[in-house]
């Protein structure tokens, strides 16, 4: 009957689809999202049930994301929350680190067995001839993150730098609310299925703390959640579907020309997609009242890669520095130590970001890349700015040779005629000698330190982009091995690259190609461009900002395929 409620409708939506997963950039959670802060704004005084009431909302947003996973959440939670009160009683160092060891053996165990399970027994096979089957697994969405989380709570009180949510607890009442609060620091549903990753120390004093929503603040918010969707849903999503996914998964159907273009849209692609979710989620965040740490800083301004660290993904690369990088003995210990110590933490890095060699391969290279620079600057960053342009162009140029060498290789081996083996070849001599011509006005005596960071930048953006090809070609569902991806992309850009297809390539991809351009516009604009935009619509009437939003909204429906993309890092 008409005006009737469908109660089945109504079930659906509430109960957890693997095939639509509840995701920021859904009508779905937009929906459950108004719901919830109408509620949340009548409890904002209320300390106790503000907290239990986002804590059921966060475990319903991981419930609807991963199904009947959030018990693993919970049970990691637990274990986790009374290891760290068992670590903060005892005064024995032995028992002490017996106990950490157990927080990091429960929390990684669970972590490998999910995410790494398969890929480890594949490589058994392969090395062995034998094999083990244990059946398809799930991987429960956000699980490398939450783990990173309950480790800088428990590693952190091991190191005596953070007292216990328990310590002092005598009641039951007492425990529950320590209980409450560590739960809900790991499952607060902004930052849970990706990020950004969440200090204790950070995070937990933030919990019960009197909150306010200023106008500031809620503008604030406002801003991000729409940067994040925008970034998100119109330029990444339409690069994705349109232009990088096409050419990555058949790279030998498309010229030099557009491989390389498809490299350049992932870059922008990547960073939309995940730097979007970040905006998203610290925004969500400060309409709640909470503040979630800062996760990109332009990272493609980097002029070295150890600024791009410094840049990208900034709540991981700072996890690892502080808890692996520092306990490996960081630069505390001679040169060699510091290298060994940066190749770990860049190779454990690498791996954290999916189960594939490829990821592990992307993070070595990022790793010597990073040794690199420090051998040639042990000084780190105020030994930089006037040498970088060199050290910069011998990362590259030693690529090039790396990718020669493979040529030669397969050459002797007989897999490369000749004359495909000098095409790449003069394509490759081709790419070195741009980067020749990019560097000399850098190495001319009145080039100022502009000119100089504009060619370090340039090589940083390149060198990065070479790994985002590695690291795209593992992606889950690519169609091809990753290496014959990348092999078969780097094949095409150096032997069959057809310069003279530029009129055809602009027509074919005009919208992909102008959003690409415009993602890039957008990442170089100055700070103080946006700092001025945002200025101008916090203290915009709230008619004129509710317009603004809407006009967004509505973009991004027009340009939405007909399903939801899923986010990149969702897979982590």
């Amino acid at each position: 009957m008409k005006g009737q409620i469908n109660w089945q409708e109504l079930t659906d939506l509430l109960v957890y689809d693997p095939g639509r997963p509840l995701l920021f950039n859904s009508t779905a959670f937009f929906l459950f999202f108004l719901f919830l802060y109408a509620g949340y704004l009548f409890l904002l005084k209320r300390t106790n049930l503000r907290i239990l009431y986002l804590l059921a909302f966060s475990l319903f947003f991981y419930y609807k994301s991963s199904g009947w996973f959030f018990l693993l959440l919970l049970a990691t939670t637990g274990i986790n929350f009374i290891l760290g009160h068992l670590m903060y009683l005892t005064q024995r160092r032995l028992a002490r680190f017996a106990l950490l060891w157990c927080s990091i053996g429960s929390s990684l165990g669970v972590l490998i067995y999910y995410k790494y399970s398969l890929l480890f027994l594949d490589t058994w096979k392969l090395a062995t001839g034998q094999s083990w089957s244990i059946g398809a697994l799930f991987l429960p969405a956000g699980i490398s993150f939450y783990t990173f989380q309950t480790l800088s709570y428990t590693i952190d009180i091991y190191r005596k730098s953070l007292n216990p949510l328990s310590a002092g607890a005598k009641t039951r009442l007492d425990w529950g609310k320590a209980f409450m609060d560590f739960a809900f620091y790991i499952s607060f549903f902004p930052q849970l299925v990706a990020g950004p990753i969440v200090r204790a120390a950070d995070f937990l004093p933030q919990i019960r703390r009197p909150l306010s929503l200023s106008r500031e603040q809620m503008g604030q918010g406002f801003v991000l959640i729409m940067s994040g969707l925008f970034k998100k849903s119109v330029l990444s999503d339409y690069l994705s579907v349109n232009f990088v996914d096409r050419v990555f998964d058949a790279p030998l159907l498309y010229s030099g020309l557009e491989n390389l273009l498809a490299a350049y849209g992932y870059a922008v692609q990547i960073y939309c997609d995940f730097s979007g979710y970040s905006d998203m989620a610290i925004g969500l965040a400060l309409l709640m009242g909470f503040w979630l740490p800062e996760n990109f800083r332009r990272p493609y301004q980097a002029d070295s890669i150890q600024d791009f660290w410094r840049r990208w993904h900034i709540s991981l690369s700072s996890w690892l520095r502080d808890y692996l990088y520092i306990s490996l003995g960081g630069s505390r210990k001679g040169r060699f130590r510091t290298f060994l110590s940066l190749m770990l933490t860049m190779l454990l890095g690498g791996l954290w970001h999916g189960a594939s060699w490829v990821y592990v391969i992307w993070g070595g290279l990022h790793g010597l890349g990073l040794a690199f620079e420090r051998f040639f600057h042990p000084r780190g960053a105020e030994d930089l700015p006037d040498r970088t342009p060199i050290t910069a162009f011998w990362l590259l140029a030693i690529l090039q040779l790396g990718i020669q060498g493979s040529l030669w290789l397969r050459l002797a081996d007989g897999s490369l005629e000749a004359a495909p083996f000098w095409r790449y070849t003069l394509g490759n001599g081709a790419i070195l000698a741009v980067w020749v011509l990019m560097l000399l006005p850098a190495l001319h005596p009145r080039a100022g330190a502009g000119l100089r960071r504009l060619v370090r930048m340039a090589f940083t953006f390149h060198f990065v982009t070479f790994g985002w090809i590695l690291f795209r070609s593992g992606a889950i569902g690519s169609v091809q091995p990753p290496l014959q991806t990348v092999a078969e992309m780097l094949g095409q850009i150096t032997g069959s690259f057809h310069p003279e297809l530029v009129p055809q390539v602009v027509q074919a991809y005009p919208w992909a190609l102008g959003l690409m351009t415009l993602g890039l516009f957008l990442h170089y604009l100055p700070s103080a461009v946006y700092q001025t935009l945002e200025h101008v619509y916090i203290k915009s009437p709230v008619l004129v900002q509710s317009v603004v939003f809407a006009l967004l909204i509505w973009l991004t429906i027009q340009t939405a395929g007909s399903g939801v993309v899923p986010f990149i890092y969702f897979q982590f």
